[in-house]
């Protein structure tokens, strides 16, 4: 076909940008969303490119597209896409699709109120609160999430060796802490997080092997998770997420949070049900809660929850022509 439309409804979670998929997503084959994700991956991988990379989409563009569950109890599957990838899970990009697929009468949940969503990363189970025809928030019990390694170490331009644990939240993250070579993400520009990131990715996956325990397809360390002070004395925690190539994410990050709230819980620093009040690097916030402690294949893990809200902003129906020379996108850095 030589050109492709595609609706798409954009909105933002907590300043972080999700393009639902409404129409003109690909069939694909599989049992499960982890098996549709490799179809995905496989033959379909020019619709995330062209649609979240420049020029229909930009640096930080993420999206999402639906399906019908595959287990009759469940609501509805999702498909994650973004510049970095088609993720296993994404937090942010899930408060946002819920509430666009909400507010726009996508979704007819079983249970008002309740979502259960198959994701590839595996079932996510979902409350929302409305306020007439408006989703006000929408808070997600995650998939199981865990401490993959502690104080492993890495060489970084400029700073020198960065200690860091890695954590997985639906996502594999290295969160560097403040310690004697990095004070804390207030000391530093986005931009220099950016490009220290994508030195320090690279490096770490070189070094060291992250696999899902029941999943091999979901492997390899894809975010860096920087730390540092809160903005709001009331918040628990800061955070600057590193994905893609050059994206900070705007958002607290949902999986982010989730690998953080693992990190905590196994240091013995937050308890089952305490809030953890995660702040982004623009200020805005998601609420976290361990929910319950869980073995996952013999690893202790966790289930966590994150709060967070979404605004719905615009209609955009984007045209894909094979005869446009930059038809699946391009990325400058």
């Amino acid at each position: 076909m030589s050109s492709k439309t595609f609706f798409c409804i954009d909105a933002h979670t907590c300043g972080n940008p999700v393009r639902l998929v409404a129409g003109g997503g690909p069939q694909l084959t599989g049992k499960n969303m982890s098996e549709k994700r490799q179809h995905f991956l496989k033959e379909f991988d020019w619709i995330r490119t062209g649609l979240m990379f420049e020029p229909r989409g930009h640096d930080m563009m993420s999206g999402s597209i639906l399906y019908p569950p595959h287990n009759p109890e469940n609501d509805v599957a999702v498909l994650f896409i973004e510049t970095s990838g088609c993720l296993p899970m994404c937090g942010h990009g899930t408060i946002g699709t819920i509430t666009i697929a909400i507010e726009e009468g996508l979704i007819q949940p079983k249970i008002p109120g309740i979502i259960r969503m198959e994701a590839p990363a595996g079932l996510v189970l979902i409350e929302y609160q409305k306020n007439g025809t408006k989703v006000e928030s929408v808070k997600l019990k995650n998939v199981p999430s865990y401490l993959a390694g502690e104080n492993m170490s890495v060489e970084c331009p400029d700073l020198g060796e960065l200690r860091f644990d890695v954590a997985y939240g639906g996502n594999f993250y290295a969160i560097i802490d403040p310690q004697e070579n990095f004070p804390g993400l207030e000391h530093y520009t986005a931009a220099q997080l950016i490009s220290w990131s994508q030195v320090i990715r690279k490096r770490i996956n070189e070094l060291y092997t992250f696999v899902h325990p029941l999943d091999p397809t979901i492997n390899g360390c894809s975010h860096v998770l920087w730390t540092g002070t809160t903005l709001d004395e009331s918040s628990t925690a800061r955070n600057a997420v590193f994905y893609g190539d050059k994206a900070i994410d705007r958002s607290p990050c949902g999986t982010g949070t989730s690998a953080r709230l693992a990190q905590w819980h196994a240091k013995g620093k937050l308890k089952v049900g305490e809030a953890f009040i995660h702040e982004s690097f623009i200020g805005s916030k998601f609420i976290g809660r361990v929910e319950e402690e869980v073995d996952l294949n013999g690893i202790k893990a966790i289930i966590p929850s994150v709060e967070g809200w979404a605004k719905v902003f615009g209609y955009n129906t984007i045209k894909i022509d094979t005869e446009d020379p930059y038809a699946h996108g391009f990325q400058v850095i």
